[in-house]
């Protein structure tokens, strides 16, 4: 296994449209620490499609991992070869998708089925790769989420080469559950991954799923390595302001007014490239989330922001209905 550098304490999970390069690099304004995500790419995409459309970020969006789909060894392996030549710190492997679309193309939840298989996929990216090799995935799916099953796919997958496994702690529903409901209908076994960390001392567990607060985040790391934070992190940002001074000890945090300044420049050199300011501002909706003036902050940017020729003063006007809050 190759030893890690990559600190993974706190994270924020891949989600797909939802972390790109602009809210990547938004939330990077607001936590130096946290490991980002990139959205699932899959294998295929990266071999035959616009790379720098798929794979580009800011060097500010450091440290950052690439996560893939697929299940050809061959494949995730040209494509993770791509993505360290492209800079990211890790490339992590999806074995916890639940959408048809990743089922019809074997890779996903569906893979767990296949521990001997993804065990290949990560020994093949392993081998022409020096940056971390991680996998995400679930306690289970359908009728197979005993535990001694998904202990038999750590261990398999662990044997190909794989030392961090970030857990989403609930089983997925194949059939019947669209990828929203199977993030909020089966139950979160949290206790399951903390087992499994027990019983793989030696493996960096990372638990993920329903994780609102840092005061729940704390409360996991006593059992396990690190936290992953997902949709929250997306509806409320400013939780992670946080983070680098209560889990790095760190000084002090940004202000949402901080924010805003380094979110100003970033939106000046974006709509200059030709880029849509909505394709940023819908990724801030939630900054003000809970306070006096966020209905009108959203309102203005969603219906500003998509307008042609739209630019950093739509954030600014935004602004100033919340500005007694910063």
């Amino acid at each position: 296994m190759k030893k890690t550098s990559v600190n993974r304490r706190v994270c924020v999970a891949p989600m797909m449209d939802c972390t790109d390069r602009h809210e990547r690099y938004f939330l990077r304004l607001i936590s130096k620490r946290v490991l980002l995500y990139t959205e699932m790419v899959t294998a295929q995409a990266i071999l035959y499609g616009d790379l720098r459309r798929l794979l580009g970020f800011s060097t500010e969006e450091h440290p950052v991992a690439l996560q893939l789909g697929g299940s050809d060894p061959k494949g995730l392996s040209a494509a993770a070869k791509i993505g360290e030549d492209f800079g990211y710190d890790e490339i992590n492997l999806n074995v916890g998708c639940p959408s048809d679309r990743v089922q019809s193309g074997r890779f996903g939840v569906c893979l767990m089925a296949e521990p001997d298989l993804v065990a290949q996929c990560v020994h093949a990216m392993q081998s022409v790769v020096e940056v971390p090799v991680t996998v995400k995935t679930r306690t289970g799916f359908d009728d197979r989420d005993g535990y001694e099953e998904l202990c038999y796919f750590v261990q398999k997958v662990a044997e190909g080469g794989c030392g961090t496994f970030a857990i989403h702690a609930r089983k997925a529903w194949l059939q019947g559950l669209s990828p929203k409901e199977n993030r909020e209908i089966p139950p979160l076994c949290y206790d399951r991954v903390y087992q499994l960390k027990r019983d793989f001392e030696d493996l960096e567990i990372i638990i993920n799923g329903g994780i609102r607060t840092l005061e729940e985040a704390d409360s996991h790391l006593r059992s396990v390595d690190g936290v992953m934070i997902g949709r929250e992190a997306y509806q409320n940002p400013f939780l992670l302001a946080s983070v680098d001074e209560k889990f790095f000890g760190d000084a002090g945090g940004p202000t949402r007014e901080t924010i805003l300044d380094g979110l100003y420049d970033y939106v000046r050199v974006q709509t200059q490239q030709g880029v849509r300011l909505h394709k940023v501002t819908r990724h801030v909706i939630g900054l003000f989330a809970g306070m006096p003036g966020a209905r009108a902050w959203r309102r203005h940017l969603s219906e500003e922001g998509v307008k042609p020729g739209a630019d950093a003063e739509v954030l600014r006007t935004a602004a100033r209905f919340v500005k007694g809050g910063m």
